[in-house]
């Protein structure tokens, strides 16, 4: 196996992966693991990283993004302040004897107050990938971000936690008896409509979706495409000023990405999409570049 020159790390709160990478960006492997930093103590994150990348033999720096960031991750790396470059705080090392770990700070926004931990990298390996890109970018997600970029800054953004709603109400309210696992993209569409058109019945239009199970009959799976279009439409009802006469990006890839764009598309909006991974690891390799270019 070819000793990678450094190694790119993916620390989420449910997840980590890394990438053995060539100076030039060449990945070499990569390697995934379920031991997020949700899991971890912070004396624990030097032994799960060994664990999963102890046999590459580099010597190379690492450098890693996300919640391994966080107050509750391996080491806290401060947050850049909006207006800024994606990666505009630089580097936090992390602990341990034997690890060169360097950690991407976040972003925070002062007002309305905001903060993203990871998407940053991501929006830095969009804009490598991308050069001299102006408009919005979405990161659809447990909490999505809309993100408002202009000559290689970010300018604003806004987190809507419309994932994390979809998935308590669908899971945990009196919802999930009528909530199925399949999809309907005439569901879905008209859903959106309606909760941009007034998302003050929202509430109400919630509630119907069990009610129309129990009186009429409806499709569980028509009734889980409706749940996320309300949400949805929702969201871009509220988010309309950073979307509306914009170009926008979604990063991200799979189901989620998809109904984004075919959500915002109903709009009249151009909308490119970009694989949400690719994003990352150009975003990471950014900031390696960036490293070795200051030493």
């Amino acid at each position: 196996m070819t000793k990678p020159d450094w190694i790119a790390i993916d620390w989420g709160t449910t997840h980590l992966r890394a990438w053995g990478m060539t100076g030039s960006g060449t990945v070499l492997q990569t390697v995934k693991s379920d031991r997020g930093m949700g899991t971890l103590a912070r004396d624990q994150f030097e032994g799960a990283l060994f664990d999963l990348i102890g046999d590459w033999g580099c010597s190379g720096p690492m450098i890693a993004c996300g919640m391994v960031g966080s107050r509750q991750g391996w080491v806290e790396a401060p947050y850049a302040t909006t207006p800024c470059p994606p990666l505009g705080y630089g580097l936090a090392k992390a602990p341990g004897p034997r690890v060169d770990v360097h950690v991407i700070s976040g972003i925070k926004q002062l007002q309305p107050a905001d903060v993203m931990r990871g998407e940053e990298t991501q929006i830095a390996g969009f804009l490598s990938l991308n050069p001299k890109w102006d408009g919005v970018i979405c990161l659809p997600g447990t909490h999505t971000k809309w993100v408002h970029v202009s000559a290689d800054e970010v300018i604003s953004f806004q987190t809507f936690m419309t994932g994390e709603m979809f998935a308590l109400l669908s899971g945990q309210s009196v919802l999930r008896h009528s909530i199925g696992d399949g999809w309907d993209d005439a569901a879905f569409a008209n859903a959106v409509s309606e909760a941009m058109s007034k998302p003050e019945a929202m509430a109400a239009r919630l509630f119907n979706l069990r009610a129309n199970e129990l009186v009429n009959g409806q499709c569980r799976d028509a009734a889980r495409a409706r749940l996320s279009g309300l949400l949805i439409g929702a969201e871009l009802a509220a988010a309309r000023p950073y979307w509306l006469g914009q170009s926008v990006a979604v990063l991200g890839a799979g189901g989620l990405a998809k109904i984004y764009t075919a959500a915002i598309t109903a709009q009249g909006v151009p909308v490119i999409q970009t694989d949400g991974d690719r994003a990352t690891l150009a975003g990471l390799t950014a900031a390696y570049r960036r490293m070795k270019a200051a030493t």
